[in-house]
């Protein structure tokens, strides 16, 4: 998998996730973990040497940072020689906000009322760039295509919809509700998704992370393999939203395993917080011990309800 669930959410261009964790999205990523809305600013060899910790390498490091900063993602300022660096109001905003969808994926939903939403548009194969963003964007609001041009959500908010193709001034568009009807040789909205490869995907996942969560419930793991487990878990559960939009229980084949990839995820994440955290402090204090204590990181629960 490898569309970042916070790549596209509010037109706001974070770094794509790909496997091996590039250092932009890295970078942003341990930020938004455990340096989220803060006003202070880290310095930027704090923030390569946490890099370090996942093998990313100091040059590459520092290449990243700038770039960054280039892109309005990260506000700089310089004391004497020493670079510092935090997040920009907005990207923090918006990895606040998918940072809330991701922790409350896989939760169980109220009853659906069978209503779908729609999207239909139509898009000249010129405009390339025009059909990848407002796939992405779909994507990310919870709708798959059932057709080209046509694409369906159980969940998604008729309004963002419209915001979206608003706001990438899409030619030809509508948004519609409407319920399926029934009829022999005629496609059913759900089969926009592949349930069967989705199943796959989340079994793949327990299957990868149940040796780990183990190891997590035996107190066998480290400051620094918490650190970089955390961040990989992470990482991959962020994906789950681009390719299933929470379907409802009365879309889903019995036995399906997404609740059962959800308690992996959520007791590994949580229970490596406080280790994480340990060793990202660790690191900061090295250049600054007064904001490494200010290093904190979250819990799902709190996350989704906020005191």
């Amino acid at each position: 998998m490898t569309d970042g669930a916070w790549t596209e959410a509010g037109g706001v261009d974070l770094p794509r996730f790909q496997v091996g964790a590039p250092p932009q999205h890295l970078i942003t990523t341990l930020l938004g973990d455990y340096w989220i809305s803060r006003s202070e600013q880290l310095p930027s060899a704090a923030l390569v040497r946490l890099a370090e910790e996942f093998g990313v390498s100091a040059v590459a490091a520092r290449a990243a940072l700038s770039r960054l900063a280039r892109r309005d993602l990260l506000e700089s300022s310089k004391v004497g020689r020493r670079t510092y660096y935090r997040l920009t109001d907005r990207a923090a905003a918006v990895l606040l906000d998918g940072r809330q969808r991701i922790m409350s994926f896989g939760l169980e939903q109220g009853a659906w009322d069978g209503t779908w939403v729609l999207a239909a548009f139509s898009i000249s194969e010129e405009q390339r760039d025009l059909r990848h963003a407002l796939r992405s964007r779909l994507r990310w609001l919870g709708f798959a295509p059932l057709y080209d041009g046509l694409w369906v959500s159980p969940r998604a908010d008729a309004d963002d919809a419209a915001a979206v193709l608003g706001e990438l001034d899409v030619p030809t568009a509508t948004i519609f509700r409407a319920q399926a009807l029934d009829l022999a040789g005629m496609r059913a909205p759900e089969e926009a998704w592949d349930f069967g490869r989705l199943r796959r995907t989340y079994e793949a996942f327990v299957a990868q992370y149940s040796p780990l969560l183990a190891r997590v419930r035996n107190g066998t793991v480290g400051a620094s393999e918490a650190l970089v487990a955390r961040t990989g878990i992470m990482d991959t559960w962020r994906t789950f939203p681009n390719h299933d939009p929470d379907l409802p229980a009365e879309l889903l084949p019995d036995g399906w395993p997404r609740g059962a990839a959800r308690d992996v995820f959520v007791e590994i994440y949580d229970t490596l917080g406080a280790l994480a955290e340990f060793r990202v402090k660790q690191i900061v204090a090295e250049f600054d011990p007064g904001l490494a204590e200010l290093v904190a990181h979250h819990r799902t629960s709190l996350i989704l309800s906020p005191r």
